[in-house]
């Protein structure tokens, strides 16, 4: 990438970008994001189709320097910004082990020293929630005391954030530490959105958009045979849209925000292939109540006037590779497809994911919700004395064959070698434990 060939705009690397949820935000926000870094050869090529302008380095932070990243970016010696990322967090969080000796939580070392070895300007730092309470908060302490130890402040009234407040139809919620280099202020948290309800209406409400905000204008993938075979087909939008979904559809100039447009095509409904429910499992889906959890599946039905449950990535290969809870929709007796799920998480149409449910439902339960990355950027510019500017450049997409490659094909095009434990989903050559099929069996009942 040649760092001349962008406007210049305000510097951010993300660390641990997967598909790049928290990468898209602060690019709206006003940020070029110049480099990613992300293990997961998959995620890696995700990343980088949707963000041709950006250096992705599929690779592990452990022993990459902030000199590489800089060599890789193109950026020479220009300021950095702000570095933002989460590490791991299977060492953190609420619904698995919660150790303090973790060795996964050393992966947080590795973001202090790679913001202080870029020396940017500021961080952000996110997480789960989990670690803002019980023994984990001496973690927290201790994760403050190193970056101070690197030269930052951090503002200590630290806080977690619910994407529903930021115009996300989804309830998660998050950590966000934010730091700034000493002798310059201290960022201050996104005030809660004020969103208008409702395709036309004028009411302007503290909440943000309803499940049908987002969904109601997505055709049912289920009208169309081709996707039981492919992700994609060429339709158009239910009439009439909510205002969140004319944002998503990317209507006009303003629902691109300060980021980059892309060029792709409206017509195409992407991420949608279909899933073979048996006969019982719809009419288990039909009985539910909405708002409420099929007793066999667990699966959460979505309301139609609420907003969904916190979307979950599903275990990597390392951990069973058993598939993200997908809830069901609130009108079809089904399960929301991956690109129902982009919309619930505030992924815009255009952005590509990969083509398959495991891995494209993985990338989202992964990623921060777009919206909320953007209100935390903004804030961050502010903190920096940094006006944002628009940009008029339209970037095209990568190469559609990425967005189908296995974890072997994604590790060759980067020639590197196949993470630890991985394996495609599609080989499904490693034995399971008992625990692990039966969790399998359950997952299939979908």
């Amino acid at each position: 990438m040649i760092r001349s060939s962008i406007s210049s705009r305000p510097i951010g690397i993300d660390l641990f970008s997967g598909a790049g949820g928290m990468s898209l935000g602060f690019e709206q926000a006003g940020i070029d994001v110049v480099a990613a870094v992300e293990i997961d050869p998959i995620h890696a090529l995700i990343h980088q189709y949707n963000f041709p302008h950006c250096a992705v380095l599929p690779k592990s932070v452990v022993g990459l320097t902030g000199e590489k990243i800089r060599a890789t970016a193109g950026i020479g010696n220009s300021s950095v910004d702000v570095v933002f990322g989460g590490a791991p967090c299977q060492g953190f969080s609420m619904i698995g082990q919660r150790l303090l000796d973790d060795p996964r939580n050393s992966l947080v070392a590795e973001f202090v020293r790679i913001v202080s070895e870029l020396n940017a300007s500021s961080f952000v730092f996110e997480n789960v929630k989990g670690l803002t309470v019980g023994k984990h908060r001496k973690f927290l302490d201790e994760l403050i005391s190193a970056f101070n130890n690197a030269g930052y402040n951090v503002q200590k009234e630290w806080q977690v954030l619910n994407a529903a407040n930021y115009g996300v139809p989804q309830n998660r919620q998050r950590l966000f530490l934010l730091g700034v280099k000493k002798g310059k202020p201290l960022p201050s948290y996104p005030d809660i959105l004020n969103i208008a309800a409702g395709s036309n209406s004028e009411l302007i409400l503290p909440s943000g958009p309803s499940c049908k905000d987002a969904l109601g204008d997505i055709p049912d993938c289920e009208n169309f045979s081709t996707l039981i075979h492919t992700d994609e087909v060429e339709t158009k939008a239910l009439d009439p849209p909510s205002n969140y979904a004319k944002e998503m559809r990317c209507y006009n100039s303003k629902h691109w925000h300060y980021g980059y447009k892309r060029k792709w095509t409206s017509q195409m409904l992407t991420s949608s292939i279909r899933t073979n429910h048996s006969d019982i499992s719809r009419n288990r889906f039909a009985e539910t109540p909405h708002g409420c959890i099929e007793p066999i599946s667990r699966f959460f039905k979505l309301s139609p006037s609420g907003v969904c449950n916190t979307l979950r990535a599903g275990t990597d290969a390392s951990r069973g590779a058993f598939t993200s809870p997908r809830p069901i929709h609130y009108e079809h007796s089904r399960c929301i497809t991956v690109r129902e799920m982009a919309r619930l998480h505030g992924f815009p149409d255009w952005f590509r994911l990969h083509r398959t449910k495991w891995h494209g439902a993985r990338q989202i339960g992964n990623a921060v919700p777009p919206p909320l990355a953007r209100a935390v950027a903004s804030q961050m510019l502010k903190a920096l004395e940094i006006t944002p500017k628009h940009t008029r450049r339209t970037l095209k997409l990568g190469d559609d064959v990425v967005l189908g490659m296995d974890m072997k094909q994604a590790s060759n095009y980067w020639n590197v070698e196949m993470p630890n434990g991985k394996r495609d989903r599609k080989s499904g050559a490693k034995k399971r434990t008992q625990a692990q099929t039966e969790a399998a069996r359950l997952a299939l009942l979908k």
